[in-house]
């Protein structure tokens, strides 16, 4: 009889040379790895994607904005908007905020709020973050674009947006995405709002 010591040698023995399982268990460690990887790397890319569309929301519009020749009708604004939410496609266009604001630059370098309008769920409206004839609020923002436009008129353009993740796997929490471009009028005088 065989002893039980040398019995569980030759077991071991032969554990240690076979190879016919090997692989699917280095597969089953990695998969995990793999998928997760996998994932993080498309919410990533999602996330990506979507600050770029944010960012070319704020600048479309302002840029618009910049562009009008001393004044810009209420509607015209408004198609402005509407028509840079379409950069946003394919995602949904219901959580974009987008405000425009115009700022008088004083020699000093002090400002203030000419109007300002802010779109959001399709409505443009005139209660926004910055009252008019009031000091710009983010004049911190602005600091570097003021010394260039003293004397004149600023057309800040923001958007923003709470991204909710794809498959919220790797992450689950929305992220908000902010962006802000800053315009001088093309014509060098202010735009007026009718």
């Amino acid at each position: 009889m065989i002893g039980t010591s040398q019995m569980l040698k030759r077991l071991l023995r032969r554990f240690v040379k076979a190879q016919g399982g090997v692989a699917a268990v280095e597969f089953a460690m990695i998969v995990p790895v793999m998928l997760a990887v996998y994932l993080g790397t498309t919410e990533g890319g999602a996330l990506i994607t979507m600050d770029r569309k944010v960012q070319s929301v704020a600048g479309a519009v302002g840029d618009l904005v910049a562009r009008e020749n001393g004044t810009i009708s209420g509607t015209t604004l408004q198609d402005y908007f509407q028509a840079s939410s379409g950069i946003m496609t394919p995602y949904t266009t219901t959580d974009i905020k987008q405000i425009v604001t115009s700022v008088e630059v004083k020699v000093d370098g002090t400002t203030n709020v000419a109007w300002s309008r802010e779109y959001l769920n399709g409505n443009m409206s005139v209660g926004t973050t910055y009252p008019q004839n009031q000091p710009y609020g983010r004049a911190s923002d602005m600091a570097s674009m003021a010394d260039i436009a003293k004397g004149s008129y600023v057309i800040v353009s923001e958007a923003s947006y709470s991204y909710k993740p794809l498959y919220g796997i790797v992450f689950d929490t929305a992220v908000n995405l902010y962006r802000q471009s800053f315009y001088v009028p093309r014509f060098g005088e202010p735009i007026v709002l009718n």
